[in-house]
């Protein structure tokens, strides 16, 4: 049996987060390198040590070796963090390796209007889809966590340690932990990253002087956006993860095409 599961506007909208998120992750890291460091307060020149730091050191012999700090914890990183492979095969001093960055090379400026762009592109495209979602109930219906959600709490953890997904019409509609998951990343870490965004913005700092404190200061911020990035990675990794062993061509069918088959047999118990 097949169903009719994503509508157009929101396999529209979700394939140009994907876009926009890519861009904007890859293009982050670019950034990053241009200072790669984490810093707490209202700038990094306050003389307490970074809480997070990818360094190169260089030997007498001129050989190079990345070291990542992590609160005073110092890890060899050399190959992928502080120093990884170059254009012409030698490592160069890089805090993130080009293969993870956009553009490759060091370009903060491009990297900057690359970020801005799509980063507009993202926010007008997540108001478009929180309005359509509540317009069409998509949230009322499918997202709300009810009582009887909350009493399978912990079965659905059970059953996702154990890679046990539902089949047939069970695997419809969302369980407890998608919920919640969609609903922490909607209404929670999507509004503070591009909250965290706007406070390194020495322009919108200065159109209500002060706001910025009351997150620690610009390098808070800053420090917060980076963590939320990687927190918003983990989630993807989770849902491709989730994609892949429940179904991979299914799933990607159903948010290219809207189709959706179902496989009666386990219903039925075939």
């Amino acid at each position: 049996m097949v169903i009719y599961r994503h509508k157009l506007p929101i396999r529209i909208m979700h394939w140009i987060n994907v876009l926009c998120f890519v861009v904007l992750f890859m293009t982050g890291l670019n950034i990053f390198n241009a200072h790669s460091a984490l810093n707490l307060g209202k700038s990094s020149y306050n003389g307490y040590a970074p809480i997070f730091e990818i360094k190169t050191l260089q030997a007498s012999n001129g050989e190079l070796t990345g070291i990542t700090n992590i609160m005073g914890y110092e890890f060899n990183t050399t190959g992928v963090l502080g120093a990884s492979m170059g254009p012409e095969g030698k490592l160069i001093r890089r805090g993130f390796p080009s293969w993870l960055t956009i553009p490759g090379p060091k370009w903060l400026a491009m990297a900057r209007h690359w970020h801005f762009f799509f980063a507009w592109l993202f926010v007008i495209n997540g108001a478009c889809y929180l309005s359509y979602s509540f317009f069409s109930k998509h949230v009322q219906r499918d997202l709300l966590v009810t009582p009887k959600d909350r009493a399978s709490f912990w079965q659905s953890v059970k059953d996702h340690i154990r890679l046990k997904h539902p089949n047939g019409l069970d695997a419809i509609p969302y369980n407890v932990l998608q919920k919640l998951a969609y609903l922490s990343v909607i209404f929670i870490l999507l509004p503070l990253i591009i909250l965290m965004g706007m406070a390194m913005s020495p322009f919108l700092n200065s159109l209500i002087p002060g706001w910025v404190d009351l997150f620690g200061g610009r390098q808070t911020a800053r420090t917060i956006h980076f963590i939320v990035a990687w927190l918003l990675i983990g989630f993807v990794f989770i849902h491709v993860f989730e994609v892949i062993i429940t179904g991979l061509w299914n799933n990607v069918r159903s948010m290219i095409t809207g189709n959706y088959h179902i496989d009666t047999a386990h219903k039925e118990g075939k």
